[in-house]
């Protein structure tokens, strides 16, 4: 029977040999704990699902985590993390040194579908205790319940593929309010969302799944946020973003069933913009001052 921390024992002696330096490793022994498992070493687990690991081709997880800036002893909330694909990194990266926090929909929502949704997140959770045993669980509820944790407790936070649907339901602009608030001065926010092309008005309600990037940046900058870089690590020239069933034509929903399947195949998942966002650190005086990442 497999010890409660085999793998994640495993990870860090792996993490260990490639690359971590001796110095490092000697301070975790002498403290009695393993040092923490690498990105790397952590994407290539073999808890993550065949149909997850897929993707990766297509989400470029490390690419895009080390973009944001993530390290192992930080405070994380990821924003709906829907059936818990990124959960399936971030928490046994985080575990030894960090904590991941999971903002997830109301398990006592009234659409059925939601609350079993959330019940089927945390039962993977309650599955893997030896990777997920320290995964926090909240809720995030707009316009109601947006909390989530303490303010300017959390050192980053990251959505993945959500702005379209807080345009939908006319949330937005809660939700990027309440991402600022749990953020520390100096925070990160990390988004990813599906792009619309470029020219195309604002979709309002975000009906097609795809937002523009400046509509992104406008909410952001709106709640206090100043965009600090771009990515294009999640780019697709492929994607037309003119399809029948909006992004979810495309894989992995494929919402128009065989019709063109081979076609969509072909295109990929959609193109995507990678924006890191940070929120001004307080001067002495209380101003808005230099970010932690140098940038004014």
């Amino acid at each position: 029977m497999t010890k409660p921390w085999a793998s994640l024992l495993a990870l860090a002696i792996l993490a260990t040999g490639c690359g971590g330096s001796g110095q490092e490793a000697a301070q975790a022994t002498t403290a009695g704990a393993a040092p923490p498992p690498s990105l790397a070493t952590v994407i290539e687990g073999e808890w993550r699902s065949p149909a997850n690991r897929a993707r990766d081709a297509h989400r470029h997880p490390r690419e895009t985590l080390e973009f944001f800036g993530i390290q192992p002893g930080m405070t994380v909330v990821e924003i709906w993390p829907g059936g818990g694909w990124y959960t399936e990194i971030l928490a046994p990266y985080l575990r030894a040194q960090g904590r991941y926090i999971a903002a997830h929909w109301d398990p006592e929502a009234p659409q059925e579908g939601t609350r079993k949704a959330v019940q089927a997140f945390k039962d993977k959770l309650a599955a893997r205790p030896d990777l997920y045993g320290k995964a926090e669980v909240v809720v995030l509820a707009p316009p109601g319940n947006t909390a989530m944790v303490e303010p300017e407790s959390v050192d980053m936070v990251l959505t993945f593929r959500n702005i379209h649907n807080w345009l939908m339901a006319g949330q937005a602009e809660a939700v990027f309010a309440a991402m600022y608030r749990v953020l520390k001065p100096g925070g990160v926010l990390g988004v990813v969302e599906h792009r619309a092309a470029a020219g195309q008005p604002a979709d309002a309600r975000g009906r097609s799944g795809y937002v523009s990037e400046e509509q992104a940046v406008a909410l952001a900058e709106q709640a206090g946020f100043r965009l600090e870089a771009a990515s294009e690590v999640n780019a697709n020239p492929l994607d037309t973003k003119d399809h029948p069933a909006g992004v979810w034509t495309l894989p992995p929903t494929f919402a128009k069933g065989e019709e063109d399947r081979e076609r969509y195949q072909a295109i990929g998942e959609s193109d995507r913009f990678t924006l890191r966002f940070r929120k001004p650190a307080a001067t002495a005086g209380g101003e808005a001052g230099t970010t932690a990442g140098g940038q004014p």
